[in-house]
């Protein structure tokens, strides 16, 4: 690949510096709806939300998942950072966990009454089908 199309990727975690390299493109998903960046890309902040990170880098016919639950992403011409409260790996996903964590949320969505927060119950339901996504 030319490498003139190239630019720099940075997911960084509160834990850990997840992935930094030379990508082709990057898409994501924010609040407005998914994003896709080449190299050049006008300069932007955005609000992530739960969802994949497709990774496309040079040497690797199929892009890279990882899953990011919040933060942001700065674009500049020639750099990406993303700042995740969590960043993860497919293989770092216990599916069974989160197919409970997922009936966990939908049962909580569907109850009736007082004490239910309908904003975290919404948010874990979003982080769980991101790494259900994920996984398949």
């Amino acid at each position: 690949m030319d490498n003139e199309k190239l630019f720099e990727l940075e997911i960084i975690s509160p834990d850990r510096i997840f992935y930094n390299g030379q990508v082709s493109f990057v898409e994501m998903r924010t609040r407005e709806g998914d994003i896709g960046v080449y190299k050049k890309h006008i300069p932007l902040t955005v609000i992530l939300v739960p969802g994949l990170v497709k990774i496309y880098e040079p040497s690797e016919p199929e892009p890279k998942k990882a899953i990011v639950h919040a933060g942001f992403a700065e674009i500049l011409e020639n750099k990406v950072t993303i700042m995740a409260e969590v960043a993860e790996w497919p293989e770092e996903i216990d599916l069974n966990r989160a197919e409970e964590a997922r009936i966990r949320a939908e049962r909580r969505l569907n109850e009736e009454g007082e004490g239910v927060n309908i904003d975290r119950a919404e948010a874990a339901l979003r982080r769980s089908l991101a790494r259900i996504e994920a996984l398949k």
